[in-house]
């Protein structure tokens, strides 16, 4: 018979529901949230479970790939469709949330969620060669920012212009407020970790990746953009096209159609926020800083004197994540006549 599960997983305990074909349930209850225990109970209380469905969250990859290795069919629904899906319940508990997901996969209306990886996961979290940390540098940038621009006005209310013409870089005047020192150390320890990083996501990307070194001949784009590109699509044969990879990352517009209305918006922003934002990046240095010629260039070029820049910033980031994955799949090498 066949059986169908849910999972509400939480920190210290995970919601079990099991249902057969009709939707019957057949058994609730709840556990410890450690992988090998709740396989434990799924071969006890459902063992001849089609599918185990689970919502995304920040334990979704590891649990997922726990129970891939221990045998257990499980599938990663998103948090926002899973919601959707459970929206007429009038109660919403742990018990209900996990019988809502038993359901869902039993009805199979769902679309199961891709999970990447752990050496892409790695690839951005771990430091140094041979992995980058894609997701760190994104967030020390601002944070360096941040502390530039408080570190500046608390100096100039000292009447100190730090980063002005005649600032002392490195140094400090015996007569300058204890802080300044203090502040001027940590702001150079800052910029030494940023350094490190830059050093490690280029040796990432220039030595143990053969796809980033071929990305990075396409004009605006670089080791970081590379890095974050490789570790978002991590799979690129799971795209049956290359065009389906804009959509992916968010760059198409949304659409809304009813009757006789028919909108179209934004767009969509699904996705990676950090590849999708460096793409676009890459393609306004792509657009404005490249004095290579390709075909690429005068195509968002044209586009630019139509429609406007920011839309052909847009167009061109799309057609670059088209491109890389093109390069990916082909093996092949950028030429700039035929972009």
């Amino acid at each position: 018979m066949e059986q169908y599960v849910g999972l509400d997983v939480a920190q210290k305990e995970t919601a079990v529901c099991v249902v057969d074909v009709a939707g019957t349930k057949l058994w609730t209850g709840k556990c410890r949230s450690i992988p090998t225990v709740i396989a434990a109970l799924l071969r006890e209380k459902a063992p001849d479970a089609t599918r185990v469905g689970m919502e995304t969250g920040p334990l979704a990859v590891w649990y997922w790939h726990e129970f891939k290795r221990l045998g257990v069919p499980v599938v990663c629904i998103h948090a926002r469709q899973a919601k959707a899906a459970r929206s007429l319940q009038v109660n919403k508990t742990d018990h209900n949330d996990a019988h809502g997901l038993a359901q869902i996969v039993r009805t199979g209306w769902y679309r199961a969620v891709e999970m990447k990886s752990l050496e892409s996961h790695r690839l951005r979290l771990t430091p140094g060669p041979p992995a980058a940390r894609g997701d760190a540098h994104d967030a020390v940038q601002p944070g360096a920012r941040h502390f530039e621009d408080v570190w500046r006005g608390l100096a100039r209310g000292q009447g100190i212009d730090v980063f002005g013409a005649g600032a002392r870089a490195g140094s400090r005047d015996p007569g300058d407020p204890p802080v300044i020192d203090t502040l001027l150390g940590t702001w150079c320890e800052v910029q030494r970790q940023i350094r490190q990083l830059d050093r490690a996501l280029h040796h990432t990307a220039a030595r143990h990746q053969p796809v980033c070194r071929r990305w990075m001949t396409v004009p605006g784009v670089g080791p970081l953009t590379a890095v974050a590109y490789l570790t978002t699509i991590d799979n690129p044969t799971r795209f049956r096209r290359s065009k389906d990879v804009g959509p992916y990352l968010g760059l198409t517009p949304r659409r809304y159609q009813s009757g006789d209305v028919d909108q179209t918006g934004h767009i969509s922003k699904c996705g990676d926020r950090l590849t999708r934002s460096l793409l676009y990046e890459a393609a306004g240095v792509l657009l404005s800083r490249s004095r290579a010629p390709s075909t690429l260039k005068d195509w968002g070029l044209g586009i630019a004197r139509r429609a406007g820049y920011a839309k052909a910033r847009v167009a061109v980031a799309r057609k670059l994540a088209i491109l890389l994955h093109r390069l990916w799949v082909d093996h092949t090498e950028f030429v700039a006549a035929a972009a």
